[in-house]
């Protein structure tokens, strides 16, 4: 039901419908649709459009399929806390988005090497994505600090795989360009690809995540998103090294 295509075709309005479903969807099976708009904190026509974005005419006939698909899917989720995860992981294991990695690995097959940025926390998993690619025999290395001055030698013939959690950072954003004007492939990994980094690298996956911060400062979102994808990624490209 909650296919990664579909999921992708949600604004940011229709995303916090989809993420408020997923974490209480013993819930909605039983709201109206004025309650479960004014639980998300939007108009009743932001809930029908992202009903019809699932194929259903309306939400009277989302909640009959939503019932049916936890019945199919998720007969004994115990950890609502793990909700989120699992719908990502259902929402992925499919062909569509292995076509999606697979894209992604040809454009890894074509660079000399591999430049993976991040700042934060997506700087910590950009030092390990290049670990990882190193590992399976690919030459890659990573930058955490988005001020690191682009030159010509660096990004010839090198795909940059930039994280980030918003797509939003603005030092993410203009070391991107930099790698851009640069002539080198650009590739992101983002939350979402409505992100303006994602709509200015030349490639993008996402994984449809809410971004959580503690005080409004520091970010908590998590990361196994991120994690599964590298490492499928990784994994690919070991199977057309070998």
């Amino acid at each position: 039901m909650f296919t990664h295509t579909a999921i992708a075709s949600l604004n940011g309005l229709e995303m916090l419908v989809y993420h408020y479903v997923i974490k209480n969807r013993d819930k909605v099976m039983y709201m109206t649709i004025r309650e479960l708009a004014g639980a998300v904190g939007v108009s009743t026509t932001t809930v029908m459009r992202f009903c019809r974005k699932f194929n259903c005419d309306g939400y009277s006939e989302f909640r009959v399929r939503f019932k049916l698909y936890l019945e199919q899917n998720e007969p004994q989720q115990a950890n609502s806390g793990a909700s989120e995860i699992i719908s990502f992981f259902k929402s992925v294991n499919n062909d569509e988005f292995d076509k999606l990695l697979d894209a992604a690995v040809d454009i890894i097959l074509s660079s000399e090497r591999i430049i993976f940025v991040g700042a934060g926390t997506s700087g910590a998993l950009a030092k390990y994505g290049a670990r990882f690619f190193s590992n399976i025999g690919k030459f890659s290395n990573h930058i955490d600090d988005p001020y690191f001055p682009v030159t010509n030698d660096m990004a010839k013939n090198a795909l940059a795989i930039v994280l980030s959690v918003s797509g939003e950072t603005e030092e993410i954003l203009r070391f991107a360009s930099q790698f851009s004007l640069h002539h080198c492939k650009v590739m992101s990994i983002t939350s979402h690809e409505h992100s303006r980094l994602a709509k200015l690298a030349d490639y993008n996956l996402s994984w449809h995540f809410p971004q959580t911060r503690i005080g409004g400062v520091y970010d908590i979102t998590t990361q196994i998103p991120v994690i599964y994808i590298l490492e499928s990624l990784g994994r690919k490209l070991a199977k057309k090294l070998a």
